[in-house]
């Protein structure tokens, strides 16, 4: 995978603010509020910062939670998982394993056949429905 570099100077020109502060700040958008929580189309993914693959429509599902969710990446190098301990809580954060973007994070609280939750702030994803759709 390549791995895309960039200064923060060059992240805050590409990206608008609420992009900015979810992305390169490890900021959260408010549940509910993502136009992607209600795309039931079939297609892919995008890191909205670099492009790269994350997730496909046929692992979305509807968590309740507020923020657009999967139980699985699209491919296992899609993204990187770290721990996160900020908050005084204990989870595990995701990010684009190309970028390094912050994404969300992942729960162990999913539907078969992985039992994850990938819990993704929509701001951070951009969606591009195949062709027939």
């Amino acid at each position: 995978m390549t791995k895309v570099i960039k200064s923060e100077e060059q992240w805050k020109a590409l990206l608008k603010n609420e992009e900015y502060r979810v992305l390169r700040e490890k900021g959260t958008e408010r549940a509910g509020t993502s136009p992607l929580n209600e795309e039931k189309r079939k297609g892919q993914y995008f890191c909205v910062a670099c492009g790269n693959l994350l997730y496909t429509s046929d692992t979305k599902y509807e968590s309740g939670s507020g923020w657009p969710s999967f139980f699985q990446p699209a491919r296992t190098d899609s993204v990187s998982e770290h721990s996160d301990r900020s908050f005084f809580m204990k989870r595990t954060e995701v990010c684009c394993s190309s970028c390094g973007s912050h994404l969300g994070h992942v729960f162990e609280d999913g539907p078969a056949p992985t039992g994850l939750r990938y819990c993704m702030n929509g701001v951070a994803l951009h969606f591009e429905p195949d062709e027939n759709e």
